[in-house]
């Protein structure tokens, strides 16, 4: 009998919504998580694959003094310019989805979580999972959660928010939303855990 391929799970939801704990619960579950923010913090580390061109876009002033990107440079850059988030999404997705790509196909056995903020916004992650998982929240916990971990100003949280999908769209895009608004770590880890079993089992 042929050896079934992994299950590909898509994990997304907006800025402060905890996708990422639930991302951390599924990697204790077993599966393999793809975290595609970690793929581009490399990519814009000193030394990363995307700093060469990121310098022939923007010029020497978007790279701090250890040669990373300047993050804080670009996010105020992206504010005041929409084109300038495009030109910079421009570089990292297709180097992103090369090394999504390769981390992937390493992978032979064992859920596959594809940990994507932008999944909805791509448009083409549909096609290549199986199951779309959304973490959703309120805006306000959203606002609050980021202004709590981060010291962003809640008009800095609220401008990312109004740049990725709507909580509708995502909603709509999924197989099935875990609402993580006013329930414990303890309740998300259950929801997370239940949910899993339940797509492992229908295989």
């Amino acid at each position: 009998m042929p050896r079934r391929a992994p299950l590909r799970i898509g994990l997304t939801g907006g800025i402060g919504s905890g996708k990422s704990t639930v991302a951390r619960v599924l990697d204790g579950l077993g599966c393999n998580v793809i975290d595609t923010d970690a793929i581009a913090r490399a990519l814009t580390q000193a030394a990363g694959s995307a700093i060469p061109m990121i310098v022939a876009e923007f010029g020497p002033d978007s790279i701090d003094q250890t040669g990373a990107l300047d993050r804080s440079r670009m996010r105020q850059l992206a504010f005041a310019d929409p084109s300038a988030r495009r030109r910079l999404e421009g570089i990292l997705h297709p180097l992103i989805r090369d090394e999504t790509s390769r981390q992937a196909a390493a992978i032979d056995t064992g859920t596959v979580v594809f940990d994507v903020p932008l999944l909805v916004e791509s448009g083409r992650w549909r096609e290549q999972v199986d199951k779309v998982l959304v973490i959703d929240c309120s805006e306000t916990t959203q606002v609050a959660r980021v202004v709590a971990r981060s010291g962003w100003t809640a008009e800095a949280v609220q401008s990312v928010v109004a740049q990725q999908a709507a909580r509708r769209a995502r909603r709509s895009a999924a197989d099935a939303v875990i609402f993580n608004d006013g329930i414990t770590p303890v309740e998300l880890a259950r929801a997370v855990q239940s949910l899993w079993t339940h797509w492992s089992e229908g295989l």
